[in-house]
């Protein structure tokens, strides 16, 4: 980030949340668009200089992508922008599969006409991102992420929706490698129509078995 446009973040004496929380939000975005990759060293004196702070907010947002997993704390070398091992991302796969698909079987049976209508048309707004000759691969991330934590939102618990998102952030260090595998794209938009036709069938049990599904071939694509 060009110093000059992250220096004023110091002088945001107004700023809807605390300083460290922002310097950590600044530091996300740059782990999931691969500006920072898993492994790199996380040089803290040119970071601070770069936004116009302290080491001290920059250490509390360390602390914070640390708890999220996106950062991993090594005694006496710093902080480094975490590796996901293969293990490690089966785990999480896993562990979203089963919140997500118990979700999805909720929102079958529970959701309203037009709240299953809103997730029919964030369906369409992926086909337009995944167009043939036109595909818009971080726009696709973005209307994906956006159609789960919708569907999340409607099955309404805010304990799963939790821990749901802190395992999307460490799935995202893996975003790149499975979604510009060749056909994965289009792969994912046929999984998610199969999805969203068991929904709209009102099929708990089916849906359940589309999201495994879902998970599964992203799973497979991610490694």
């Amino acid at each position: 980030m060009p110093a000059a446009s992250s220096a004023s973040l110091a002088n945001k004496s107004l700023a809807p949340r605390p300083l460290y929380e922002e310097v950590a939000e600044l530091l996300r975005q740059r782990i999931f668009k691969r500006e920072l990759e898993p492994g790199n060293w996380i040089d803290e004196l040119k970071i601070a200089d770069e936004y116009g702070i302290s080491r001290t907010p920059l250490r509390e947002a360390l602390k914070v992508l640390a708890a999220e997993g996106l950062v991993t704390m090594k005694v006496r070398r710093g902080a480094y922008v975490t590796e996901v091992s293969k293990n490690d991302l089966a785990d999480v796969y896993h562990l979203l599969s089963l919140l997500e698909s118990d979700a999805a079987g909720v929102v079958a049976t529970k959701a309203t006409d037009a709240e299953l209508a809103e997730l029919q048309k964030l369906h369409k707004a992926l086909e337009a991102a995944a167009k043939p000759g036109k595909a818009n691969t971080d726009q696709f991330f973005a209307l994906n992420e956006q159609f789960h934590m919708r569907l999340l939102a409607i099955a309404n618990n805010r304990w799963r929706d939790q821990m749901v998102a802190d395992l999307r952030k460490v799935m995202k260090l893996n975003r790149h490698n499975s979604l510009l595998k060749t056909g994965r794209i289009a792969e994912s938009l046929a999984e998610h129509q199969a999805i969203v036709a068991a929904l709209l069938a009102r099929d708990a049990t089916l849906t359940q078995q589309r999201m495994r599904e879902h998970f599964a071939n992203g799973l497979e694509a991610a490694e």
